[in-house]
């Protein structure tokens, strides 16, 4: 008897090869890595690779919808069109920052996402259309509400870029913060507190941006 393809075992092989997937290709990037050491590390054989996701680069792009699919749902609900443009700012990086900084987040998200971003593939494309850029659509409608929509495009980008980068500041660069700052090693800043100070600062400086371009 055949397994259909919504039975248990075929849901959890799938399962089971993304999860090793996405390690191995945070360990060793795309190009890098081999069909044999997923399948080694999920505990399958390589057929199940074509059947599941025909090739390795449609798993690639499998496990990157995964880690975006993941962070959404650790971010909860992302309503940025209630309150004042201060306060649908804050709610954007307060979303953004829960989705990146979550601790149920696996380590290895925020590694392949990073090895994405220097080492881009074919899959890139479709992440930035179905994720980032809708994302992005928004950030611009809550920057041109605190009145930044008359600096240009250009500059009005450039403001978010300039929050985002904060964000992910204090998820790649845990390293060079710890050494640079030590107490926070044991005792790291709160969700909460990177969101009111990042949400401050960028007010500020969105502000500042206004006046000097008036």
């Amino acid at each position: 008897m055949s397994i259909s393809a919504e039975s248990p075992t075929v849901k959890i092989t799938s399962t089971r090869l993304l999860d090793a997937a996405g390690e191995v290709f945070a360990e060793h990037g795309f190009h890098r890595a081999t069909v044999r050491q997923i399948t080694e590390r999920a505990g399958v054989n390589i057929a199940a690779i074509n059947y599941h996701f025909r090739d390795k680069a449609e798993l690639y792009a499998a496990v990157l919808r995964q880690c975006n699919c993941a962070a959404a749902e650790l971010g909860g609900p992302c309503r940025f069109d209630e309150g004042t443009p201060s306060q649908r700012l804050r709610a954007f990086i307060d979303w953004f920052l829960r989705r990146l900084l979550h601790p149920k987040r696996p380590k290895w998200h925020g590694v392949l996402m990073a090895r994405e971003m220097t080492e881009p593939t074919g899959a890139l494309t479709g992440l930035i259309e179905e994720a980032t850029r809708p994302q992005a659509v928004e950030l611009r409608k809550i920057l041109k509400d605190l009145g930044a929509g008359g600096l240009g495009e250009e500059r009005l980008t450039m403001l978010g870029l300039s929050i985002v980068g904060q964000c992910l500041f204090y998820v790649h660069h845990r390293p060079l913060i710890e050494a640079l700052a030590p107490r926070f090693k044991d005792k790291p800043p709160s969700i909460d507190t990177l969101v009111e100070h990042i949400h401050a600062f960028s007010l500020a400086g969105v502000r500042q941006s206004i006046r000097a371009h008036a």
